[in-house]
Order: C-alpha cells, then structure tokens, then sequence
C-alpha cells in the first residue's frame, strides 16, 4: 500500500466517522484527499471497498499487536490471553471501529454485513483455538461454546465498565475478571459434558472460512518487492527485509529469529510512509510462521 493511498484512507475513515458512512460520498473523499475520481477508482471499486480496505487494515494492526504479545511466552498463559483481548479492544476504540461496524449494520449493504459476519466468526474461531491453547485439550470439545460465551460476557462487561468507570478507556480490569470467571465455566463443561454448538458447529465454519494459505513464495516476491521500492537511505529496513528473505528461504526457518526480526522490521518502519505496508506483510508473516507451527516446520531455535 502506498502512502498517498493510505492518506485515502485516513481521510475517508475520518469522514465515516465524523460524517457517517451512509451520509459521506466518494465527491467527499475525493475533495477532502485532492485526489481525482480516476485515482480513488484505482485504488477501490467503490466505497463499500474502500471501508473493507480500512477495518482489513486495522485488523492487520491488531492481530499483530496480539501475536507479539506471544513471543517468548507460554501459549497456555491465561494472562497472555487477557493482555491479547485487551489489545484487540485498545484497537478498536483507537480506530473508532464500534462506529464504523454500527454503520454497517444500519446501511442495509449486503455485501458490508457479509464482511463484518466473516470477522466475527474469524475472531470466534481464534477465542476458540486460544481457549484450548490456554485450558488444554480436555476443552476443545466445548471451546467453541465457550468463546461465544466469553466474547460475550466482554461486550456486555466492558459495555457497563465504560458507562461506570472513571477511567473507561482501561479494559484490562473487566477483560481479566471475566477470564478469571472462564476458570469456573470452562471447568463445569468439560465436569459435566454439556454443550449446545459443539464441535460440529465449529468445524463447519472452520471449513467454510479457511482461507488460502500464506506462500513462501508469496511473501519473499512481497518483501522483494517492497525492498525494491525503498529510499536508498533506508538501509536498516532493507537488511531487515534481507534477513527475513533468508530467513523463509530456509527448509526450517527458525521461530525465534524470525519471531525477533520480523518485531524490528515492524518498528523500522513506524510513523513512516512504509508503515502500512510493512504492517500487511508483517501480518501475512505472522500468519505464514502459525501454519509452519501446526505443521511443525519451524525450529524452535
């Protein structure tokens, strides 16, 4: 994503929010960015693309903002699963995505509502994996069960937390009180052998929203690319780029090293016209690095 499109769509996220999405046209966009309709057109197909474009984006940002959170910790840490959510909400409310997701449900638009059902059952799917990661595999028969009930225990918990609070912006007390209720609810499920979804359920939707995987190739044709496209006076970032290049060259790329790398190629280019960019890749690597891990093809060294 280049910098001039990426300023489209801060601009446009700005009016969606200010002006609402329904009530702001592309004529608003184009005059508020000084773009011509030919380049908006170029970059999105209509305006229902450009608002996919920006919560795709700021789902990047705060799936990795989660996954870093892993790095070096035990996956069955319930305090690392605590701290995950409450990035994800932090994100929400920084990009004003509540708004923006109630402005779908009120436009009526098919194909936005599609959009919006596809990310809650993505991130039902992931409080599914992370509640087994966290609780074992004496849950997974139920884990689904239990990640609709968490998930909705947060929306309504930090829902009164924001209207009560003096500080309504922390989410972390509300997030780990109700993974300490988890404790208790997980426990009586897999005591008494209760579910009502299942796993049918689950498995079914796993299916139906498996996406094609990240390729090797994929991503070393992106980093080249984006390396290609870099000032010359940024070498830190295009060693970064190489190193990870060599790094998913390898039979068995190493998961702590790439871990590592990929966290300093993040941050080489925060607050700079690359951010977006490196923040898709990151998010497409951390994706790639997840896939080897269930097939075990990394090392852990």
């Amino acid at each position: 994503m280049n910098d001039r499109k990426r300023q489209v769509l801060l601009t446009a996220q700005r009016l969606f929010v200010e002006k609402g999405f329904s009530t702001t046209s592309v004529q608003d966009i184009l005059e508020e960015s000084g773009i011509s309709k030919g380049t908006f057109y170029n970059y999105f197909s209509s305006k229902n693309e450009c608002l996919m474009a920006i919560l795709e984006h700021t789902q990047d940002v705060a799936a990795l903002r989660q996954r870093e959170l892993l790095i070096g910790q035990d996956i069955s840490d319930k305090y690392v699963l605590a701290e995950q959510i409450a990035i994800r909400l932090q994100v929400n409310r920084e990009q004003n995505l509540i708004m923006l997701f109630e402005a779908i449900f009120h436009s009526g638009e098919q194909e936005l509502r599609d959009f919006v059902k596809k990310h809650h059952i993505d991130e039902l799917l992931w409080f599914t994996q992370r509640i087994t990661d966290v609780y074992g595999r004496d849950v997974a028969p139920y884990a689904f069960d239990c990640a609709v009930m968490l998930l909705g225990m947060l929306q309504h918990m930090i829902h009164i937390w924001a209207f009560n609070s003096m500080d309504s912006t922390d989410n972390s007390k509300p997030v780990h009180f109700v993974m300490r209720r988890m404790d208790a609810v997980v426990t009586d499920m897999i005591h008494s052998k209760d579910n009502l979804l299942g796993g049918d359920i689950f498995l079914n939707l796993k299916t139906n929203m498996n996406q094609t995987p990240i390729t090797r190739k994929e991503l070393i044709e992106q980093l080249t690319g984006f390396s290609k496209g870099l000032e010359v006076n940024n070498p830190s970032g295009k060693q970064h780029i190489q190193f990870l290049i060599d790094e998913l060259q390898e039979e068995h790329p190493r998961i702590f090293l790439t871990e590592t790398i990929s966290r300093s190629f993040i941050e080489t280019f925060t607050g700079t016209s690359d951010e977006a960019e490196a923040v898709e890749i990151t998010a497409k690597l951390w994706k790639y690095i997840d896939g080897l891990e269930k097939k075990g093809s990394l090392k852990q060294g």
